[in-house]
């Protein structure tokens, strides 16, 4: 019979399991912690209340030199306390909030109502909030998101030291 050095090391593992199994958790016996709680060694316990996140919203973009009739749909924003019941109010504020980027403050949908040019201005930074309707406290703390520009190919391609002469190979590599 061989005897390799990866063959002796599998019953030493199997040792350390139970010298850890019957004497690890027998030291820490005396103080059961669940879920959410501290539990110390004087016998109180103390509750940790982790808040879920309250806002859910992907990252924003609008296409640029947009044109067609009805706002351009931008994204959503939606709290967690939102039980669709109409309570909940949305607010936008910040970058072009009211007269670029409109917000339906009931569903929370951004829409925006110009053409925006991505050479003029590459992003907008809005300030969003919801707010109990009926005691106009608010529900999120109010939070920072940006709005980014997508680019389109609107300008042609220029070329001010031409004219110039290329050659690429048939099949060469991209790049």
């Amino acid at each position: 019979m061989k005897i390799t050095s990866t063959s002796c090391i599998c019953p030493v593992l199997v040792c350390l399991c139970f010298v850890q199994r019957c004497y690890g958790t027998a030291h820490h016996s005396s103080i059961k912690v669940t879920r959410n709680q501290t539990k110390h060694i004087e016998g109180e316990t103390e509750v940790h209340h982790r808040p879920k996140r309250g806002w859910v919203w992907n990252q924003f973009f609008v296409l640029e030199e947009h044109m067609g009739p009805d706002p351009q749909y931008v994204g959503k924003l939606h709290s967690n306390s939102d039980k669709g019941d109409g309570s909940v109010k949305y607010i936008l504020t910040g970058e072009g909030a009211g007269t670029i980027f409109i917000i339906d403050d009931t569903t929370g949908d951004i829409h925006s109502t110009k053409s925006l040019d991505r050479e003029q201005k590459t992003h907008y930074v809005l300030h969003a909030q919801a707010i109990d309707r009926r005691t106009n406290k608010p529900l999120e703390p109010e939070s920072e998101f940006i709005i980014k520009v997508q680019d389109i190919n609107d300008n042609a391609p220029k070329f001010t030291d031409g004219p110039y002469i290329v050659t690429v190979p048939e099949m060469s590599d991209m790049g």
